[in-house]
């Protein structure tokens, strides 16, 4: 169907509802929107490329039946037009999101032919995974699959940002009308609609200072809370949060009689579920002090109950049940903490995190509310008039919290456990998964019993030293500790190779193993222990030992100017080895705190090394050492600016300062090419090495890459953010906005924009496989905006996609840390045995070499060269995982036995091969550039 067709259903179904009577509608101020407190969440999880699909909501059904597409197109556009908050897009002024909702238009209909049941299920789930760009929109997607003439697959894919649980049920009635209506030609039966999401906000915002000081009394209350011992710390930053999902059945006569249990105590069955909850976790970690999340929607009103938007907040329950309480006791303690935080319903918890600040965290960076606990219902099938509907299951295998334990009703209740791989093993869930069912099945029983007779109890760990701990991973050469009388001990630890764990990672580990009295404070990463002329370790020069005075430090050196900024994030000025984690810092603050520093330095610094150094000394270091490079590299161009005026050829390069960049700036130059670069002001001495033009910017900053591009003759995008998604389609659309020119423009994409391909060999410009990551939708993405825009101009666009790419450049060797080399590189490292797949298939890794892929990439600047308005791949090799690993034990001079297994990690499955048939000429290596003599030279 055409949206021409779409529009012309649409006008006529306004032209039959004109007829009738009106439903009424609020009045919607004019002017953007602000975003609710949880709309900003959503926003703000986005904006730090740690959204993905995590926030997706799919919604699939199977129509078999007589389906009228004209009709459904028509609802769908009805739909949006009913709940603006579906039609409205999220983009920012000053940093700052608002609402922009747009006008009606017709919503898009793809319709799909499935082969297969299989192959259907592929096509829902990466469709289901597709990320969305809230900036643009749309927020609302749909796809038809058809399994047959009178079989059909829907599924509607919704952004959380504007839709929550209580949304979905009038969402699917108001569908269902809506096609009715269109599809015999009749007004549309449907209630008045709520006010409108935006109104809301508008009215949620207006009761910020009176939401903040209640958020000030709901902190106090849980001032001092712990997270649970049994969850692993993680590295703050954008990860994929895996999740797992284990599920146990119910006998559904234990409900029954939890639901009388809680009739005798005053409580709903949701609160008997809390409560075992609390008992199942008190049991099993031995913590008597906890706190769970529960979800809160706001829908009591009447008025809002037809409303669509995202009118959910989280509640803390925190239940100490210390001592030795019957279960009966313990849920009268729990229905009163519930019911008090539900008097609150309507607070934001961000806003309740805010007033925490650090108490929000744990000392290793753990958030305070990383356990959830619920009572669900079986999804309801989408249904549509005259057809049989049945649901279709999508879970996309992703987590929002560490911990959830759940209880699903139904004609089957289950217990279930879902989990983050990263922050609980697979042993520890599945004894809470029998834990959960055993508790609640044992409270249901006539008895009431005492916490201590509950079943779920975990082994204890071995009391072990801080040091024994420490040195129990393989990546530790040497440990220590300071013993504190006001707290928690110190510890340290001097770790080796590239991979090696950090403090984080090792504190995580040490929660295993130790009480948590004993538990140090945080593990910090030293070069090497101190030590006296006579060898033996001398404690109180190591960090955070009492400093004597005149430690040396200068008093307005770099160290206090890093302090100070902690300070004005952080409420409170650390001393120089203060732990940005343990003065409650996280992920978004060190971003934060990175641009702070970099303005005030003129240096370059990322959030990421705010993450990894921790300390104001550690940062001031870094910086330290930053400055010596720039005043070499001043030193060495004598003082000379760079051009500022553009030369006949220009070719504009992004990301020179990286490792593909600077081999592609290597390239130009070599070959007499007049290059512009963009490189952030505090890193423009770098290129300008090269007499380079420099163009100031940053991805992140759209009229900069305008400016830069204006003028070019050729454009070579090679930065990227990696994990800030809609930073790089935003850079895209702007640097596209901007050529104007009409000459080359060439992408530097990636093979994971392929997913995992059917086939083994994979030609260029295939279609994407399944299971496509976020990364790699991102590329493909940007691919999209490319090739539209060439579309519309005389330019040639290119996207050339490239796997690995190895040189000498020190960016480029942290590829061996990354994925599954890096698990090779580690295990290599240790002298651990390594399991590698079974060889009844080739499995191994793609690569090229930066220079081979800075002269394919020249190349493709060449006006009207093969590889103009194409897909094209960069491999200059292929390497097997036995070949490499062998080269890798050598290389380090390990004796890690290589053996192959039939169960391995799925990321060494690689059977394909990426054909290059265009670029084959720039790709042919060149001496120094096969696979071995580059390995050497990044193991070094």
């Amino acid at each position: 169907m055409t949206a021409v067709d779409q529009a012309d259903l649409l006008r006529r179904a306004r032209g039959r509802r004109s007829a009738a009577a009106p439903p009424r509608r609020p009045t919607v101020p004019d002017g953007p929107a602000p975003l609710s407190h949880a709309q900003q969440r959503m926003w703000l999880m986005d904006h730090l490329g740690q959204g993905g699909a995590l926030y997706n909501v799919p919604i699939a059904a199977r129509l078999r039946g007589p389906l009228d597409r004209a009709a459904l197109a028509a609802a769908l556009t009805g739909l949006t037009e009913r709940h603006a908050v579906l039609r409205t897009r999220y983009p920012s002024r000053a940093g700052q999101p608002y609402q922009q909702t747009d006008p009606v238009a017709p919503v898009p209909l793809p319709v799909v032919d499935a082969t297969t049941d299989e192959a259907a299920a592929v096509q829902l789930a990466a469709e289901a995974a597709r990320p969305f760009d809230l900036a643009t929109g749309p927020v609302l997607r749909a796809l038809l699959l058809r399994n047959g003439p009178q079989d059909h697959t829907l599924v509607l894919t919704i952004h959380h940002i504007a839709v929550d649980g209580g949304s979905l049920p009038v969402l699917a009635a108001d569908l269902a009308a809506l096609y009715e209506a269109a599809r015999d030609g009749t007004p549309p039966r449907l209630p008045a609609p709520g006010p409108p999401y935006a109104e809301y906000a508008r009215q949620e915002r207006a009761r910020d200072a009176e939401l903040t000081a209640a958020a000030d009394a709901l902190a106090a209350r849980l001032t001092g809370a712990r997270p649970p011992a049994l969850l692993r710390a993680v590295p703050p930053g954008a990860r994929e949060r895996r999740a797992a999902l284990h599920a146990a059945p119910l006998d559904p006569a234990v409900l029954d009689r939890l639901r009388g249990l809680g009739a005798r105590h005053g409580a709903t069955l949701f609160t008997v579920v809390l409560a075992a909850a609390f008992a199942t976790l008190r049991t099993a970690s031995g913590q008597d002090d906890l706190v769970l999340g529960c979800a809160s929607g706001h829908r009591a009103r009447p008025d809002l109950r037809h409303t669509v938007g995202l009118a959910v907040n989280t509640l803390a329950v925190r239940a100490d049940p210390a001592g030795d309480p019957s279960f009966a006791e313990l849920l009268t303690a729990v229905r009163g903490e519930l019911l008090d935080a539900q008097r609150h319903h309507d607070v934001p918890f961000d806003l309740v995190v805010e007033r925490l600040g650090a108490a929000a965290r744990g000392t290793d960076g753990t958030p305070l509310l990383s356990v959830t606990c619920d009572l669900i219902q079986p999804a309801a099938p989408l249904t549509l008039p005259g057809l049989t509907s049945e649901n279709v299951e999508l879970d996309l295998g992703l987590a929002k919290f560490g911990l959830a334990l759940l209880v699903e009703e139904g004609p089957a209740p289950r217990c279930l456990v879902q989990h983050d791989r990263d922050v609980l093993d697979e042993a520890t869930a599945v004894h809470l998964l029998d834990a959960f069912a055993a508790v609640l099945t044992a409270v249901a029983g006539e008895a009431d019993p005492h916490l201590s007779e509950l079943p779920g109890r975990l082994l204890a760990a071995a009391e072990h030293p801080v040091v024994e701990g420490l040195l129990a991973d393989p990546g530790v050469v040497e440990a220590a500790v300071i013993e504190r009388a006001d707290g928690p001990p110190l510890a340290y630890a001097v770790v080796r190779g590239p991979v090696a764990p950090t403090g984080t990672e090792l504190r995580a580990a040490l929660r295993g193993r130790l009480p948590a009295a004993e538990l140090p404070h945080a593990v910090t990463l030293v070069d090497r222990l101190p030590r006296h002329p006579d060898g033996a370790p001398d404690p109180a020069r190591l960090p955070g030992a009492a400093t004597p005075p005149g430690d040396g430090l200068p008093p307005d050196g770099p160290v206090d100017t890093v302090r100070e900024a902690f300070g004005e994030l952080l409420g409170t000025t650390p001393p120089a080895d203060g732990d940005f984690f343990a003065l409650g810092g996280h992920s978004l603050v060190a971003v934060q705190l990175a641009e702070r520093l970099r303005i005030r330095t003129g240096l370059p610094l990322t959030g990421l090394d705010i993450l990894e150094q921790r300390t104001p000394r550690a940062l001031a270091a870094v910086l330290a050492s930053r400055e010596d490079e720039r005043r070499a590299a001043l030193a060495r161009t004598s003082g000379a600016r760079p051009r500022t005026r553009s030369r006949t050829g220009t070719v504009l390069l992004t990301g020179a300062t990286g490792g593909v960049g600077a081999a592609v700036l290597q390239e130009l130059m070599a070959q007499g090419r007049p290059v512009r670069v963009l490189v952030r002001p505090e890193s423009a001495h770098l290129p300008a090495l090269n007499g380079a033009e420099v163009a100031e910017g940053d991805l992140a900053d759209p009229d900069s890459l305008r400016r830069a591009v204006e003028g070019a003759d050729a454009v070579i995008h090679s930065a990227c953010t990696f994990t800030d998604h809609a930073t790089d389609l935003a850079a895209m659309r702007a640097l596209v906005d901007g050529w104007r020119g009409g000459g080359p423009f060439v992408f530097v994409s990636s093979i994971d924009a392929y997913g995992r391909p059917t086939g083994t060999r994979v030609p260029e410009g295939s279609p994407s496989g399944a299971a496509v990551t976020p990364y790699g939708q991102a590329k493909l993405d940007c691919e999209r905006i490319l090739f539209e825009a060439a579309a519309t101009r005389s330019g040639q666009a290119t996207a050339v996609r490239a796997p690995i790419v190895w040189g000498p450049h020190h960016r480029l060797r942290d590829q061996l840390r990354w994925g599954s080399t890096g698990a090779l590189y580690q295990a290599a490292l240790a002298g651990r045995p390594i399991a590698l797949p079974v060889a009844d298939h080739w499995y191994g890794a793609s690569w090229v070499h930066a220079a081979a892929l800075a002269r394919a990439l020249a190349a493709c600047t060449t006006p009207g060269h093969p590889a103009a308005g194409r897909v094209v791949n960069a491999v200059s090799g292929h390497v097997s995982w036995a070949e490499f690993t062998a080269e890798l034990v050598r290389l380090l001079g390990t004796d890690s036995p290589i053996t192959t297994a039939p169960d391995t990690d799925e990321e060494l499955r690689r059977p394909w091969h990426y054909l290059t048939e265009t670029l084959t000429a720039p790709l042919t290596p060149e001496p120094g550039e096969d696979w071995r003599t580059v390995l050497a030279t990044m193991v070094g």
